[in-house]
């Protein structure tokens, strides 16, 4: 009987000890303190609720995916490993950056940590076993560019950082499998208030991503996806299911947000606004 109770008090334990964060990937140009999970410098105050127990995973938003991709992988060590769970937001580049360690890493064996990271972000190791993967609920994309941006292809941003070759969209297409996922579903929200500055980018857009990569519609390069409401230009679907005209999403991939009244750009302007604003309200009224 003893060692049924002496059980029992350690899988209370076990449960006890489990806890949630939200997680907050960040897109171009970065912001926030790199290594420093309560600098919100990208987003807005750090006082605004934003899920539960929120982290800023802060890189630097100029160097490759390639280069900077550890960073959110110290992260997701850190909080998404043994007990604990994690929610993720990504914004414009942060999803193409999740995307890529998650299809190249997301099978890996990781350490399980203690969530108590050092000054660069690294968590000690918390019972020296192992597991497969991070413990991720699911993905809210705002803006999401892992299909890429026209802006990339056309030098418009008139930059050559390493990120904005990444971000051209045949190349961050082709830069990884993007149906692997791990089996964790991308929920993606798309803004349309896009501005004439942006018409190079086809169908509707939020002045810097076009529907076809917010909208998760999968394809070797972008095309034009719209709201309902134009006879011109096939619609973007919610949910997973067929864009008009036939496209398909990517697995795991499915539209929650379409902005059909066109009210959402694509900045936070420093202070949880664009469309990072509706993904907010999603973390904050879902993630528990």
């Amino acid at each position: 009987m003893r060692w049924l109770i002496a059980l029992c008090l350690l899988a209370i334990t076990g449960l006890a000890s489990a806890t949630n964060y939200t997680l907050w990937i960040n897109g171009r140009n970065g912001g926030g303190t790199i290594g420093n999970y309560d600098s919100f410098t990208y987003w807005g105050p750090a006082s605004t609720a934003a899920g539960v127990n929120k982290k800023a995973v802060n890189w630097d938003g100029y160097n490759s995916i390639a280069s900077q991709n550890y960073r959110i992988r110290y992260a997701l060590d850190c909080f998404c490993t043994g007990n604990n769970w994690c929610y993720i937001a990504t914004h414009s580049a942060g999803d193409l950056m999740l995307g890529y360690v998650l299809a190249n890493y997301g099978g890996s064996a990781r350490m399980k940590k203690n969530a108590a990271p050092n000054s660069s972000g690294i968590c000690g190791n918390s019972d020296g076993t192992s597991q497969t993967g991070w413990n991720i609920k699911w993905v809210r994309a705002a803006a999401g560019a892992a299909g890429g941006s026209e802006l990339a292809d056309y030098g418009s941003w008139a930059v050559s950082d390493p990120l904005t070759q990444d971000l051209k969209t045949t190349t961050a297409r082709a830069m990884y499998n993007h149906n692997v996922t791990r089996g964790i579903w991308f929920y993606m929200y798309a803004g349309a208030r896009g501005a004439a500055y942006s018409a190079i980018l086809p169908g509707q857009d939020d002045e810097v991503v076009a529907y076809h990569s917010s909208g998760g519609v999968s394809g070797s390069s972008g095309g034009a996806y719209c709201n309902p409401s134009d006879w011109f230009c096939n619609d973007l679907t919610l949910g997973t299911s067929n864009n008009q005209g036939g496209s398909a999403k990517w697995s795991y991939h499915s539209v929650s947000f379409r902005d059909d009244g066109e009210s959402y750009n694509h900045y936070t302007n420093g202070n949880w606004e664009g469309i990072v604003s509706v993904v907010r309200g999603a973390m904050v009224n879902s993630a528990y």
